[in-house]
This record gives structure tokens, sequence and C-alpha cells, in this order.
């Protein structure tokens, strides 16, 4: 998962499509750089491949009792509940939340000078999460639980995040870093819980819109809803996979979009289509997350050629897959039309919100989010690039980060909100 670019094109070239390694943090796994076997790993059996446990380091942030850390039927369950308020006729409600949060991020923005456009990314998509997800309106308390959840998320969303959370799942919350993490996590806790606690208790909870509300109304085939620990787990992963992930994918698109004036041009009289595909070409050229696996469990699991035994973690490639020149022809080049031709990138050889019954339920939701703000901020900002080249990848907890924060300029005060 740490391994750069480069490397991994090398052992792709000399060891073919599936290679196995093995890092601090997993003992023996293989990755994946085919699409042909990705679909294999995509398409396989719930109760075979096992992506729960291949999350299980994310287990003391999210809880157990996330949708990403279950497998087998509990987790298809929990998917169901999950995925009906990010469809419909919420969606357009959840547009003009971002628009506004969109504008007071632009309204900050200091004019002439540089500044780092992924901490402003960031308090857009918490605002966003906070007002769609989670059902607060701008005030005291959101005010209160936002600071809560940044001295959550900011530990482990750093360089050495990674290491952090290695070390939460493994030494507990005995020391250091940890002891302060444990000590964020039981705040946040104690605000979602009363929250919780209160809106199971509001008779007019039915006509409220946010997802939260929805999760507490939310039934299964049998008439069972999620319990409170289950809700708070549903909770903090989607403020987790739908606020850091989003802000980075934002960032990286201005990044690219300032870079390539060709692009940004085009922008300024697009329709959707083309900012739709400006969108998923930056998602192609600067994933979010590098990869995404499975654990096989039982039988073991054949994978083209290969047999893979049980315990042993599949894990796909995002990053490599999307950098293929067989598939994307001069694929360091930011060209959005990749994905307005007749063969545009299908299911297995675009993978940002990875794949099969495992894929985000808010890939939907992140899409239309980053279109929205991405147009907002063109039609009210003038930005230019504050450094020649392009921001470069750093880790950021799991995330693929620019390592600069995407430094911008805006060049005039903008223009007023309509």
């Amino acid at each position: 998962m740490l391994f750069g670019p480069r490397f991994l094109d090398a052992c792709r070239r000399r060891y073919g499509h599936a290679v196995t390694f093995s890092t601090l943090f997993d003992n023996t796994f293989v990755m994946v750089f085919d699409p042909a076997l990705t679909k294999q790993v995509f398409q396989g059996s719930n109760e075979q491949l096992h992506a729960g446990e291949a999350n299980a380091l994310l287990g003391p942030i999210l809880g157990e009792r996330s949708v990403l850390l279950l497998d087998g039927a509990e987790h298809l369950r929990h998917r169901r509940l999950l995925l009906p308020p990010f469809h419909g006729r919420r969606m357009q409600a959840y547009a003009d939340v971002m628009r506004d949060c969109a504008d007071a991020e632009i309204d900050a923005w200091p004019v002439g000078e540089p500044f780092a456009l992924l901490p402003s990314m960031q308090a857009l998509t918490i605002g966003v999460i906070l007002r769609a997800v989670f059902g607060y309106e701008p005030g005291p308390e959101e005010d209160e639980l936002r600071r809560r959840l940044r001295e959550m998320i900011e530990p482990v969303a750093e360089p050495r995040g990674l290491l952090l959370m290695f070390t939460l799942g493994r030494l507990g919350n005995r020391r250091g870093a940890a002891q302060r993490f444990e000590r964020s996590r039981r705040a946040v806790d104690e605000i979602l819980y009363a929250e919780i606690a209160r809106r199971r208790a509001d008779d007019r909870l039915r006509e409220r819109d946010d997802v939260f509300s929805a999760l507490l109304l939310a039934e299964d085939e049998d008439g069972r809803r999620l319990t409170d620990r289950e809700v708070r787990d549903e909770l903090v992963t989607l403020l987790l996979a739908g606020h850091e992930t989003t802000a980075t994918g934002l960032a990286w698109t201005f990044d690219l979009l300032l870079h390539t004036p060709a692009v940004l041009q085009r922008c300024f009289d697009a329709d959707d289509a083309y900012f739709d595909a400006v969108v998923k070409e930056a998602l192609r050229v600067r994933p979010v997350i590098p990869g995404v696996g499975r654990v096989v469990r039982g039988e073991p699991f054949r994978l083209g050629e290969y047999v893979i035994p049980p315990g042993v973690e599949i894990n796909p490639s995002i990053r490599m897959i999307h950098r293929r020149a067989d598939l994307y022809p001069d694929p360091g080049a930011f060209r959005p039309e990749r994905f307005l031709a007749d063969d545009a990138p299908d299911t297995y050889t675009w993978l940002p919100f990875g794949g099969g019954t495992r894929r985000c339920l808010g890939a939907s939701f992140a899409l239309m989010e980053m279109r929205v703000v991405l147009h907002r901020v063109l039609e009210r900002a003038r930005l230019r690039a504050a450094d020649p080249q392009p921001d470069t990848v750093q880790f950021r907890g799991i995330t693929l980060a620019p390592r600069n924060g995407t430094r911008v300029v805006l060049q005039a005060p903008p223009a007023a909100a309509s």
C-alpha cells in the first residue's frame, strides 16, 4: 500500500498482473494490476472474500459495527439500510447545502496571496456532512461538534496517521497519541449518543430529511432497526468516508485544472457532462485511495491462473490500474474527454470507489458534491496556481493527498453569490 508507483510498475512488468508483497501492516498480500482479475475479485462471494476484515485497521476509529468492517449477511443488511438516503429526492436538497458551504469558504479566501486549498475543502466537506448527513444547522451546536470531530480526525489524517491506526489496533490506548485519540473519540461519542437519544424521543423525526434521522427510522425486512451503537458507527463511517476523501479529491481536481489551461478554459462554458468528466478524470489521475482489499476465507480462491490460500488479502491496485497505458493512452495527461467517448472507462478500469457489493455507497453523493463545488468555485472565483508545477503525492492516513495542500491564489474578490 505504501509502495511508490514506479516500484509497483516495475514489479508488474517483471512479475505479471498479480504480485505478492509484505509490509509492516500486512504479512502477505497479493496486489492485482489487471482489470480482468479485479473483476473476479469484485464478483467473488462475500462469504469467501472479506472486505471488512481487510479494513480492520480502521476498527478503533469507525467502530466494530461499521459497514466498512462487517462481512457477509450483516454487511448486506447494513448496506441496504444505508443506501436509500443517498438516492432520490433528498439529493437536490443536498446540492443546495453543498452550494451554501462552498459559498462560505469562497467568501473567506484571502485575495492576492497564496493559500492551501485542501484545508478549505476539508472545512467545506465537513460542513456538508454536518448539515446533510448529521442534520445540524449553523450555530453553537454545529460548531462544537465540528471542533470535536476535527480533533478526532486530524491525528489519523496526518502523514503518520497510518502508524497511529496500527498502534491503536495493536497496543490499545495506553500511551501518548493513542491516549489523546481515545479522549477525542469519547468527546465525539458523548455528543452523538446524546443526539441519538434526543432524536429517538422526537415525535417529528419522520419530518426530517437528513441521513442521521433516516438511519434511526430505517428497518430491515424483519422490522429491526439499527442499535444506538450501530447508528454511531455508521455516522462516524459516513463522516470519515465522505469528508477527508472528498476534500482531497477536490484539492486534486483544482490542482490538475489550474495546471491544464485548456481544460480550465473549457470549463467556463461547459455543460454538466463535461464537469462530470473533469471530476472522473481527476479521480483517475489522482485517486484518493490507493487500493481496496479482500481477505480470503474458507476455501482457496482461484484468481486467474493463481490459487490464493485462506488468510491472504487480495488488493486490487486502484492507483496502478489507473496508470496503465494500454487502458489510458498517455496516462499521466489530464484529459476529461476520455469519459465522454463511446469507449469510456468501465467499472473494472475506473475504480476510485472500489467495486462490487462493496462499492462506496456514497459514490453518487461524492461525485455530485465535487461537481457542485467545482461549478460554484469557477462561477464565483478566479484562481491561479501558486506554484509552477503540480503538487506531489503524500500519504495522509490512508489517503493520497497533495503534499503542499494545493497552493492557489485568488486573483480578485469573488463575485457575489446568487
